[in-house]
């Protein structure tokens, strides 16, 4: 409750933020538009809780109905921030200008008379119209100065007219990055191939390949087809195993179980196997009865546990741990009892889905993490706030001596919108 709440405080304070610097400087008080723009947002902050709250209470049917407006808003709502906060030094900029403008003073009209050798109608040459005596006189004929807009009207005209600008660059900014973003999440996965040494790999084994695929998310947004595309294109590598790392569904068995189905054409020499991720945790009947229907699809769970893969005549580990999120409910990473009494000479690759995890693995010796859970940041510029909980974003890297390679998942979680960070199925080379 806590954290729906923290949630609920953030949105109503970014709905405010946006209120304040899109709605009110470029809208006239009392006027239509802005009234109709002020109670849209108003709406749209209840959006989102509803998309939580109602599929909580009415089930995935009424989540796949709500799910679409409220997660499409979210993500332009993350975008128009994005751009309003780039945009905050252009209108500082723009309205020192403008205000600079109206306190210096303009060109002085004249009000000379102009000789041009002729007489001109209203100059003090020109001969005036007839009078009751007969007498010429001066001209009758006045010209009133034009009626123009004081510099009040003036400065609130450019402030208006600037701030109009700011949130149309805004608006057209943030719906063609989220419609950028939509084409890539929805399109296929990048394949990403990846060489990785290991010092103790038996050179029987070098050339051992490794389908990796994480966070595939099938959930209220995606169908039957997303489930089916991972699984042809994973085939399509020719693995000699097939690795799921955490974060496969948003839902239960009843609810998603179909749109699993697909998972059980997986092809491989050695195999497919499957740890945990964070979301396996959420679901309302937790993550057994997913371990059970994947085992029933021909799916390995490793629940702190390790295989032996055999390979022309040479042996390596594959081990899998739980997710930090299973620690509550007792359910957590144990690598004591995934990697403990194991034959230390021959190499060891470890599944766990959230790549803060490969800190300890180095205690144990792991040669090779696999990890996905980041979504290489998802949405730009997410990237840059995931280190401050992971170590390794996305890619190949080294934490501690242990190499590690973290994917960006095939799926998306939320919003159906990838920026920056397209999807991924990777495959492994070893090589010793």
């Amino acid at each position: 409750m806590g954290f729906l709440v923290t949630i609920l405080a953030v949105v109503v304070v970014v709905h405010c933020y946006l209120w304040w610097r899109l709605v009110r400087p470029a809208t006239r008080p009392g006027s239509v538009p802005r009234r109709v723009l002020t109670w849209g947002l108003v709406l749209l902050v209840f959006l989102l809780p509803l998309r939580t709250i109602g599929g909580q209470v009415f089930g995935m049917s009424f989540e796949r109905v709500i799910a679409w407006p409220g997660y499409m808003w979210l993500a332009i709502m993350f975008y128009l921030v994005v751009f309003t906060v780039a945009l905050e030094i252009p209108r500082a900029i723009a309205l020192w200008l403008a205000r600079r403008s109206e306190k210096s003073p303009g060109p002085v009209e004249s009000r000379e008379p102009v000789d041009s050798g002729d007489p001109v109608l209203g100059s003090p040459l020109a001969p005036g119209p007839s009078t009751g005596s007969g007498t010429s006189g001066a001209s009758t004929i006045s010209t009133a100065p034009p009626i123009s807009a004081g510099p009040e009207t003036s400065r609130v005209d450019r402030r208006v007219f600037i701030a109009r600008t700011a949130a149309t660059v805004a608006g057209v900014g943030a719906l063609a990055t989220v419609g950028y973003g939509m084409r890539t999440a929805m399109g296929d996965p990048v394949i990403e191939r990846i060489p990785v040494r290991l010092p103790k790999l038996d050179p029987r084994m070098s050339g051992l390949r490794i389908a990796v695929v994480s966070d595939i998310h099938i959930g209220p947004l995606t169908g039957k087809g997303h489930t089916e595309r991972i699984v042809r294109m994973v085939n399509g590598l020719q693995a000699d195993m097939v690795t799921i790392v955490g974060d496969l569904v948003d839902g239960t068995v009843a609810e998603l179980g179909q749109l699993a189905a697909p998972l059980r054409h997986l092809e491989s020499r050695y195999g497919a196997y499957f740890v945990t991720g964070n979301h396996e945790y959420y679901t309302s009947q937790g993550p057994q009865e997913w371990i059970e229907e994947l085992n029933s699809l021909g799916v390995r769970s490793l629940r702190n546990e390790r295989v032996e893969i055999a390979h022309a005549g040479a042996v390596l580990d594959l081990a899998g741990v739980n997710d930090l999120y299973g620690t509550p409910s007792g359910d957590g990473p144990d690598l004591e009892k995934a990697l403990g009494g194991r034959d230390a000479a021959r190499p060891v690759v470890l599944l766990a889905h959230q790549p803060v995890q490969v800190r300890q693995a180095a205690g144990y010796g792991v040669d090779l993490q696999l990890s996905g859970h980041t979504h290489g940041g998802q949405m730009a510029p997410f990237n840059l706030a995931v280190p401050l909980q992971q170590p390794v974003v996305a890619g190949l890297d080294t934490v501690d001596g242990t190499q590690i390679y973290v994917t960006r998942g095939a799926g998306y979680w939320g919003p159906p919108v990838r920026v920056g960070a397209p999807p991924e199925i990777t495959l492994i080379e070893l090589r010793a």
